[in-house]
């Protein structure tokens, strides 16, 4: 390690701060409050990626910031756009460590699908992200920044956020919890936390005590299965949590919330896709306040199968809105780019990056 990274290494990664520790770090400075909510604004407002760009501080506290603070996070090193709109990036944080974001371009505004993970430990087999284990947590700064760059490169503001890329979120619980007050920051961006997605395999423990932080975002859970027994080829961390405690868990969710949970069921030809299957899971949430989402899945070579067939797909949700279950089919969106999660990353691993744009 360089002389100058173990410089880096020591000081503070200031994007992470909220704004009430930014407070307390500008008057252990010696400067006014005020200068608080200019530094905050110019980050998390501006998108400025330098101290010196922030031009109504003076020279003598932006030297100061310079040499106690990091300002850094993530750069985009690759970009592929579908032929429907659809952005992939592939972003490199400050240790070299690559992640994915996504950009999706809808009639209702611009949503943005995050990392909060350099890879994942959950091992589900239906998903790229997990090829490689865990390396690591993001910070705040590092969520932060992965839509701070979408918003410089395309000049468009992000409405929406799904927090949904690799990793799982839940098992980064401090940091994800933090950067969605900082994205929902009326100092910052300002983001609706009505706008904000978790998407978390199950992790009961933090199912219960996200309930209990006075969020207004929404909770998807990644099922999949209807059964114990089939969700634990799919997804090992059913040998931990059974499909009765997940549920317990999304009802006190759904009490101390008020606030609708969202399903996740990816669509596994001859695996999951039965009525039988459909039957069995209305059985489990019918009347509770949920949403399931079928999703016809994205192939990951030799991990789970394949897709079902669109037409079973349609059987399957006509026979959940015959129980009453409210459920869509999730649009496909990026199919002729990399867009599952974790496959642009793993494809560029130990290979030269370089921008690609693939459009049809």
């Amino acid at each position: 390690m360089t002389e100058t990274q173990n410089i880096q290494q020591n000081k503070i990664d200031i994007k992470s701060l909220n704004y009430e520790e930014l407070e307390q770090c500008v008057l252990k400075m010696g400067q006014k409050p005020f200068r608080a909510k200019q530094l905050y604004q110019w980050m998390h407002q501006n998108l400025v990626t330098s101290f010196d760009e922030m031009t109504n501080l003076s020279k003598e506290f932006r030297a100061g910031l310079e040499q106690e603070y990091t300002l850094h996070g993530a750069r985009i090193i690759q970009r592929q756009v579908s032929s429907d709109g659809t952005n992939k990036f592939l972003m490199e944080l400050s240790d070299g460590n690559h992640v994915e974001s996504v950009l999706m371009k809808y009639h209702h505004g611009n949503s943005v699908c995050i990392s909060t993970q350099v890879g994942c430990r959950m091992g589900c087999r239906f998903c790229a992200s997990t090829v490689g284990g865990l390396i690591r947590s993001l910070t705040p700064s590092e969520m932060l920044d992965q839509i701070y760059e979408i918003q410089r490169t395309v000049g468009e503001r992000v409405s929406n956020i799904i927090l949904m890329g690799i990793g799982e979120p839940l098992d980064n619980y401090e940091n994800v919890v933090k950067f969605i007050r900082m994205i929902s920051d009326e100092h910052g961006l300002h983001i609706s936390q009505r706008n904000i997605t978790i998407s978390t395999c199950g992790l009961v423990e933090q199912i219960r005590r996200l309930a209990d932080e006075k969020l207004t975002i929404t909770l998807a859970i990644s099922l999949h299965a209807p059964n114990d027994a089939l969700r634990k080829e799919m997804m090992p961390v059913a040998n931990k949590y059974t499909i009765s405690e997940i549920l317990d868990a999304c009802r006190y969710y759904i009490e101390k919330t008020n606030r609708r949970i969202t399903f996740e069921y990816s669509m596994v030809e001859g695996k999951n896709d039965g009525l039988s299957q459909a039957e069995e899971l209305s059985g489990l949430l019918k009347g509770m306040n949920c949403h399931v989402n079928l999703i016809p899945l994205n192939p990951v070579e030799g991990r789970m199968g394949q897709r079902s067939m669109r037409s079973k797909i349609e059987e399957f949700k006509l026979l959940l809105e015959r129980n009453e279950i409210n459920v869509t089919i999730r649009r496909e969106m990026g199919r002729d780019i990399d867009a599952a999660c974790g496959q642009l990353r793993n494809k560029n691993k130990g290979g030269k990056l370089h921008e690609s744009i693939c459009q049809d």
